[in-house]
């Protein structure tokens, strides 16, 4: 059996498609170090991503977002779970694409809108009409989603599968990569 790489994995896509839950498992499986990408900037910056929107803006934490890719973990023997809006700013599915392999997780609008009802933590949700803003943030994302990295659907999809799946992607991913 070949040794498996130390290629970073980057996990992509809208808020509640999974990134966190398979990250973690993900992370078990190679032997990595796992991060959420949200709850290292709340911790480095001392207080909820709600608040540092509020206070700051979206643009300056899109701006720390890229500070922490760039350099908020190993280079090489990390999973890490992207915020959902991270990949939309110019230049960030390029970056991740440098620092390792891109993996898009999707799923639809009705999952979505089921996963995230819960949590009270996610700034680009909060208002009345939750369903419309998730629509509208998907559409507006989904051309971007797609292109960052390959595609898997966790609809009704149990966890261990997902994580199979992304297992196969990112092994055949980091051979094609270990070849240019």
């Amino acid at each position: 059996m070949d040794k498996t790489p130390d290629t970073n994995l980057y996990l992509v896509g809208f808020m509640g498609t999974g990134k966190s839950t398979v990250g973690r498992q993900m992370a078990r499986r190679l032997g990595f170090r796992f991060f959420d990408s949200d709850r290292e900037i709340e911790h480095a910056q001392g207080r909820p991503i709600a608040d540092l929107f509020a206070a700051e803006g979206e643009a300056a934490f899109r701006g720390l977002e890229k500070k922490f890719i760039e350099s908020g973990h190993s280079p090489v023997g990390c999973v890490v779970a992207c915020g959902g809006g991270l990949v939309v700013p110019a230049g960030m599915r390029e970056l991740l694409g440098r620092r390792g392999v891109v993996v898009c997780l999707h799923a639809s609008a009705e999952t979505l809108l089921r996963r995230t009802t819960r949590t009270g933590h996610r700034p680009l949700l909060q208002g009345s009409d939750r369903e419309t803003r998730v629509r509208e943030l998907l559409a507006a994302r989904e051309k971007i989603y797609r292109a960052a990295g390959t595609l898997v659907l966790t609809d009704g999809q149990p966890v261990r599968e997902v994580v199979a799946h992304v297992l196969r992607i990112y092994r055949r991913e980091t051979r094609e990569r270990s070849r240019r």
